[in-house]
């Protein structure tokens, strides 16, 4: 069993540069039954437990119309996690791979993501399935499910392009 910030066989870590303020603001907390990351689950479950989501004012005012969706996404910063690892060995058997090829919580950034199932608002609070963070994680943003959210703005040129009709870019094409 992984220890935490155990370093494993063939893991790297580095010497991240000091950080720069982005400006980022918590506007909530999250309370999950986990407090340790060895209890977390891996990936959420729209079938496991309801978690709650505090948002603080003066943010509440932002939840309105949020419980006419299914589903949401919830981004928020992994508090407790490392940021030095560059290689890491998920499976502690010496097969390494970059941390941008894998969904650790061990990141440069700990920004955690999940889809939740929404089960219900009350006032500044959100009842939903699917975390998979530890209990006092601070919340950075939700947003709707962006495969349900249709946009109300009205529509603009990229809305319209495809293929076959766009500028091709080639920096962001897989080679």
């Amino acid at each position: 069993m992984v220890r935490e910030n155990e370093i494993r066989e063939n893991e790297v870590s580095v010497t991240p540069p000091e950080p720069n303020d982005a400006g980022l603001t918590f506007i909530g907390r999250i309370s999950t039954p986990w407090t340790s990351r060895m209890e977390t689950p891996r990936q959420g479950r729209h079938d496991g437990p309801v978690c709650r989501i505090e948002i603080y004012e003066p943010w509440v005012a932002a939840l309105k119309g949020v419980e006419a969706f299914e589903r949401l996404e919830i981004l928020y910063w992994l508090h407790r996690s490392r940021r030095d690892l560059v290689l890491q060995s998920p499976a502690s058997n010496g097969k390494v791979h970059g941390t941008f090829s894998l969904r650790s919580p061990v990141r440069p950034n700990p920004i955690g993501t999940s889809i939740v199932k929404l089960e219900g608002v009350e006032g500044n609070m959100l009842l939903v399935r699917g975390l998979d963070c530890l209990d006092g994680t601070p919340l950075i943003d939700l947003k709707p499910d962006r495969t349900l959210f249709k946009p109300i703005a009205p529509p603009q040129p990229g809305d319209f392009q495809t293929e076959e009709n766009a500028p091709t870019a080639h920096y962001c094409q897989k080679a």
